[in-house]
């Protein structure tokens, strides 16, 4: 009986685990901190750039985040169309080669120096060369506002206004 109570509790919890939506951790490419690699692998798959979520395990903002906004659908297949998208940690203590063949000590020696991220979360694009198109402090609130960041960048206009005057002309 007790065997068999075993199987029954096997058998349901593989069927809860293949339930899970599996997209749901997809948001984040794996990096190995040299981030001249991820420009290479962003050209190669044809994107506009890099996406960077600057973040540390504390912060309830980014867990808040991760936890809502980048487990949708829609907004991971958004993002992956048009970036590599990468989740930087900086507290982190591995070294990390920049854009730029940079190479730092730890992530947070780059996070504060060349980045000046104290705070998080925050969120960077990066061009092709490495230079940075947009970046935007502090979680965004909704879902919506996340998409509109990545259009903001996407089409261009973080070029002729900053992201807040961006947002108010769609508001109305």
């Amino acid at each position: 009986m007790k065997t068999i109570k075993s199987i029954k509790t096997l058998l349901l919890s593989m069927l809860l685990l293949f339930s899970y939506p599996t997209w749901s951790t997809e948001f984040f490419d794996d990096s190995f901190g040299n981030f001249q690699e991820e420009l290479a692998l962003a050209r190669d798959e044809e994107k506009i750039g890099v996406f960077i979520f600057f973040e540390m395990d504390d912060c309830p903002f980014c867990h808040r985040m991760k936890e809502t906004i980048l487990k949708e659908a829609d907004v991971i297949e958004y993002y992956h169309q048009y970036f590599k998208v990468y989740r930087f940690d900086i507290e982190g203590g591995s070294p990390v080669t920049d854009f730029d063949g940079t190479d730092y000590a730890t992530g947070k020696d780059m996070a504060e120096r060349k980045y000046r991220v104290r705070a998080t979360p925050v969120m960077m694009a990066f061009d092709l060369e490495g230079n940075p198109m947009a970046r935007y402090t502090g979680p965004t609130h909704t879902k919506e506002e996340f998409l509109l960041f990545g259009r903001y960048v996407v089409d261009g206009h973080y070029k002729d206004m900053p992201f807040n005057r961006f947002k108010r002309a769609q508001a109305q």
